[in-house]
């Protein structure tokens, strides 16, 4: 059921009823207001605009480094050393800045940062796939495509989250995806409606670029306006959004031309030395994106950390498997590269004052089989579904710990299981979103996004 409040006091996320294909509908005591609150439809930039505006509370943001492909467990914070050869793998171990807590001898810098960390062991994706991979972006466990032919609709916990901050920023887009290798790689607005699906940062440079012969100048120049905007809407593939008011068509425009946006996305704007601490990596340059957006108001940034399409990059099926190969050679040589772009915004946030109210995730779908070899390979590690790990960093929470176990050959939880829901629950607490916030299928039913689950009691300070 939805939350009910008194007239005068009510929540922003009391009603969040969004069936509308193209929108949100909003259920009120006085009205029933249709509007596009939130996210984008490609570079659908009126629908963003048109939100209304919001409290003066201070901003919150997640940052999510999607491990496209579920990367090994054991293989990474949960390691077996003692396990004979064929569970523990390839790789050695190292300490910890926690006493007793070992990591894969590829994770030097979150080894060495664990004071400021957590790592949950024993998080229970069951019911958890690729491609697309929809459960634990939704936190609903039927979000299966493959079994249900609705699991697409379930909302994105950034889609949920992104009316709330597009009614208190409307100079930035609310829900980000840096990255993207494959739309199947991501979560998007499904029964809210394409406005709340996520900002394609693959496309801001086709965004910032007017169309030829199209200057700033001319979009202020209203005798020019109509015919200008057209060429905008063909150029910049705005779906149909430009039938929005005047009003929030001019403020689309101002997206495009005014210095927020623009600024925010443009990373040569940083000092060479902050540049220069990320990298050159492809990935470490979209954590320091990452980073500028959630500074410039964007609630929720999804990394998708991927090379390649298909499946994603951590599906380490083999190396007789193409193109995922296997721990050694298709494992290894992303590590380094995660452990440090992790570290690195973790600290850069840190010095900017931002770890509190930033939240970072770093997950994929399910964990990799115990077993070394399968699929007929003698490298690799197959889909496991039933236990993966995890790391948390900033939102102003509890670190320096370990939550959960697994059993002697990492494939089963031992104690202290964490689901999809749960996760979802701490989330929603470090965005202030209530935890029983619904919204409307397309048959009209109000739907809970977290059907069970509650904050992670060890992370809330």
């Amino acid at each position: 059921m939805a939350m009910t409040h008194s007239h005068g006091n009510q929540h922003p996320f009391s009603d969040l009823h969004g069936h509308e294909r193209e929108g949100l509908t909003v259920v009120g005591r006085r009205s029933m207001l249709k509007a596009s609150l939130a996210g984008l439809v490609g570079l659908s930039l009126p629908k963003l605009l048109s939100a209304k505006e919001g409290g003066g509370i201070r901003q919150k943001s997640v940052i999510l480094i999607w491990m496209t492909g579920g990367p090994s467990q054991i293989d990474t914070w949960d390691v077996k050393p003692n396990a004979p050869t064929e569970i523990r793998g390839p790789f050695g171990v190292i300490p910890t800045a926690l006493p007793g807590v070992q990591f894969c001898e590829y994770l030097p810098k979150q080894a060495a940062m664990m004071n400021q960390m957590t790592v949950i062991r024993s998080v229970d994706c069951r019911f958890s796939n690729h491609e697309p991979n929809m459960v634990m972006q939704t936190a609903n466990l039927a979000a299966e495509p493959r079994i249900n032919r609705e699991a697409e609709k379930f909302p994105a916990l950034a889609s949920i989250i992104a009316r709330k901050r597009a009614a208190q920023n409307r100079q930035m887009p609310p829900y980000v995806v840096l990255n993207m290798k494959s739309k199947s790689h991501v979560a998007w607005g499904g029964y809210l409606g394409h406005s709340y699906d996520p900002f394609l940062g693959n496309d801001v440079g086709r965004l910032f670029e007017l169309p030829g012969g199209l200057t700033v100048d001319r979009l202020e120049t209203r005798r020019l306006l109509t015919t200008d905007l057209d060429r905008l809407r063909r150029d910049l593939d705005l779906s149909g959004s430009m039938d929005s008011t005047d009003r929030f068509t001019r403020q689309a425009i101002d997206l495009v031309t005014g210095p927020t946006a623009r600024e925010a996305f443009d990373v040569s704007r940083e000092p060479e030395s902050v540049r220069a601490k990320y990298g050159n990596h492809e990935w470490a340059r979209q954590a320091l994106l990452a980073r500028r957006l959630v500074e410039a108001g964007v609630a929720f940034v999804t990394i998708d950390l991927s090379h390649h399409g298909a499946s994603g990059t951590w599906d380490t099926h083999g190396d007789n498997i193409p193109p995922y190969g296997g721990i050694w050679n298709g494992l290894r040589p992303l590590l380094p590269v995660f452990d440090h772009l992790i570290t690195t915004l973790v600290s850069d946030l840190g010095e900017r004052g931002l770890l509190d109210d930033v939240l970072v995730l770093a997950m994929g779908e399910f964990g990799r089989t115990p077993q070394i070899g399968t699929q007929g390979s003698t490298d690799g590690r197959n889909h496991w579904p039933v236990v993966m790990s995890m790391t948390v960093a900033g939102g102003g929470m509890r670190h320096g710990q370990i939550i959960g176990a697994t059993e002697r050959d990492a494939g089963q939880i031992k104690e202290r299981p964490v689901t999809p829901g749960d996760l979802a629950a701490t989330i929603f607490h470090h965005m202030q979103v209530p935890r029983d916030v619904t919204y409307l299928d397309n048959r009209g039913r109000p739907r809970n996004v977290i059907e069970n689950g509650q904050a992670i009691h060890e992370l809330i300070a």
